[in-house]
C-alpha cells in the first residue's frame, strides 16, 4: 500500500517530536519514498540528521535553500507527494494552514499540494481546547483535511486531557486509509467478522478456541485500504481497533451474530473470519463449578451457524479451518451455508492458523475451482479475497 509513494512528512516543534522519527522509519521501511520537512521550531526538538539518517533522502529546513536542485523545490516537492502528513501539527501551524499564509517551507507546501492533507495534532489540552484552535481545525476540516487524534493521556505539563500525538501504527493507518480512498471498493461497505466467541460454564469458565482474531483484523485494514467502509464484528482478542474501521465487540456466539445481522443489514460483502464456537452449555451455572474428586461431564447444544443464517443480496464469504480432508470439508461447506467463496486454511501447518502473522489459504468458488495461495501475510491473504470479492460485486453490478 505505502510502496512507493511519496510522503512528505511535515514535523512541528513539539515534545512529540520524537515521535515523528519513528514515523519516518515505519514509512521507509514500508517502502515509502519520505521527505521530512522541520519547522524552525522542530528542530529544537529534533535535529535533521536523525530523519536523514532514517529516511535516507534530504531534509527541509528553509525555504531559501542556494544548494537546491530547482529554483522552486517548495512546489516540485508539493507536485511529487501522495500525501502530507504533518505530525505533529502544532496550534501555530495549523493556525497557519488556516488562515493560507506562506511564511515557512511546511506551510508554503501544503498551500501548493493537492495531495491529502493530514494533520495529527500535539499540543497542551487548553490549547487545543481553545476556540482559536477549535474554529481552525474545522476551518481546515472544511476544505478536506484530515485530522488524526488528537489521544487523551498524560501530557508534557503533567496535567491529563486531549492533546497527545496518536501512536505510530494510527498515524499508518490514516494515511493508508487516505492513499486507497479511491481504490476499487470506494462507495461499498464491507462487514467483517475476527476472534473467537467465548460460552461461559459458569461465571468464571467458558469455552472458546484459540482464534486471535489476526487474519479477520488483517482483512480490515485491507478493505480500508481499497476504499472500503469497514465493519469489524470481533470477539474478545488482545488486538487494537485499526484506524478507520468501526468496531463492534462481541463476546457470545448470539451476540456475534446479532451484531452481524445488523451490520449486514445494508452492507456489500460479508467476510466471516471469525471462529465462534459451534457448541454451548444450555445454560451457564450461576456460581463457580466447585472442583470435586470424581470428573466433570458436560453437555453442550450447538450455536447458531451464523452465516448460513443470513439472507440478502451481499457477497458471503465463509472460512473453514479444517484439520483434515481440507477441500471436501471446505467444498461441503459452501452449498450448506449458501457462500460464493470459501477460505480454506489447514490450522495445523507451519506458518498457519491461529496466531500466526502468516497464513496458507485454499480460495474455493461456488463451483468448486481451487485457487491454491502460497504463504504469505494474512494482510496480503486478505488483499487476495478482497480481488475475489471485488470480482463477485462486479458480476453482480453487470
Amino acid at each position: 500500500m505505502l510502496a512507493g509513494k511519496r510522503v512528505v512528512l511535515g514535523v512541528c516543534g513539539s515534545i512529540a517530536s520524537y515521535k515523528a522519527a519513528d514515523a519516518a522509519s515505519k514509512l521507509t521501511q514500508a517502502g515509502a519514498l519520505v521527505d521530512v520537512i522541520l519547522t524552525a521550531s522542530a528542530q529544537r526538538f529534533v535535529s535533521p540528521l536523525a530523519f536523514r539518517a532514517l529516511t535516507r533522502r534530504p531534509v527541509y529546513t528553509g525555504m531559501y535553500d542556494p544548494a537546491a536542485t530547482t529554483a522552486e523545490e517548495h512546489v516540485e516537492l508539493a507536485r511529487a507527494a501522495d500525501a502530507l502528513l504533518i505530525a505533529p501539527a502544532s496550534a501555530t501551524t495549523i493556525a497557519r494552514l488556516a488562515f493560507g499564509l506562506a511564511d515557512d517551507m511546511l506551510a508554503l507546501t501544503a498551500l501548493a499540494t493537492t495531495a491529502p492533507l493530514l494533520l495529527a495534532p500535539a499540543m497542551d489540552a487548553q490549547m487545543w481546547e481553545h476556540p482559536a484552535t477549535r474554529s481552525n481545525v474545522a476551518t481546515l476540516r472544511g476544505r478536506g483535511a484530515i485530522v488524526v487524534g488528537p489521544d487523551e493521556g498524560r501530557l508534557a505539563s503533567g496535567r491529563t486531557g486531549a492533546g497527545r500525538l496518536v501512536d505510530t501504527a494510527t498515524l499508518l493507518g490514516a494515511l493508508r486509509q487516505a492513499l486507497g480512498s479511491a481504490g476499487d471498493l470506494a462507495g461499498r461497505r464491507i462487514v467483517v467478522s475476527a476472534g473467537g466467541t467465548q460460552e461461559p460454564l459458569d461465571p468464571v469458565r467458558y469455552i472458546g478456541n484459540r482464534s486471535s482474531g489476526k487474519m479477520g483484523f488483517a482483512i480490515a485494514e485491507a478493505a480500508r485500504d481499497r476504499g472500503a467502509a469497514v465493519t469489524l464484528v470481533s470477539g474478545r482478542v488482545a488486538l487494537p481497533t485499526p484506524s478507520g474501521v468501526e468496531r463492534v465487540d462481541v463476546a457470545t456466539t448470539a451476540e456475534m451474530a446479532a451484531a452481524i445481522r445488523a451490520a449486514t443489514a445494508a452492507c456489500d460483502a460479508l467476510i466471516m473470519a471469525a471462529a465462534p464456537a459451534d457448541f454451548r452449555p444450555p445454560a451457564a451455572a450461576s456460581q463457580k463449578i466447585k472442583r470435586a474428586g470424581e470428573g466433570l461431564t458436560l453437555s453442550l447444544v450447538p450455536t447458531e451457524d451464523i452465516i448460513a443464517g443470513l439472507r440478502g443480496s451481499f457477497v458471503k464469504v465463509g472460512f473453514a479451518a479444517e484439520t483434515q480432508d481440507l477441500r471436501e470439508n471446505a467444498r461441503g461447506k459452501i452449498a450448506r451455508k449458501g457462500l460464493d467463496l470459501i477460505v480454506a486454511n489447514d490450522v495445523g501447518a507451519d506458518g498457519a492458523g491461529f496466531g500466526t502473522e502468516t497464513n496458507l489459504v485454499t480460495l474455493i468458488d461456488a463451483s468448486g475451482a481451487c485457487e491454491e495461495l502460497p504463504l504469505q501475510s494474512k494482510y496480503d491473504v486478505g488483499m487476495r479475497v478482497l480481488d475475489r470479492v471485488v470480482a463477485l460485486l462486479g458480476v453482480r453490478r453487470a
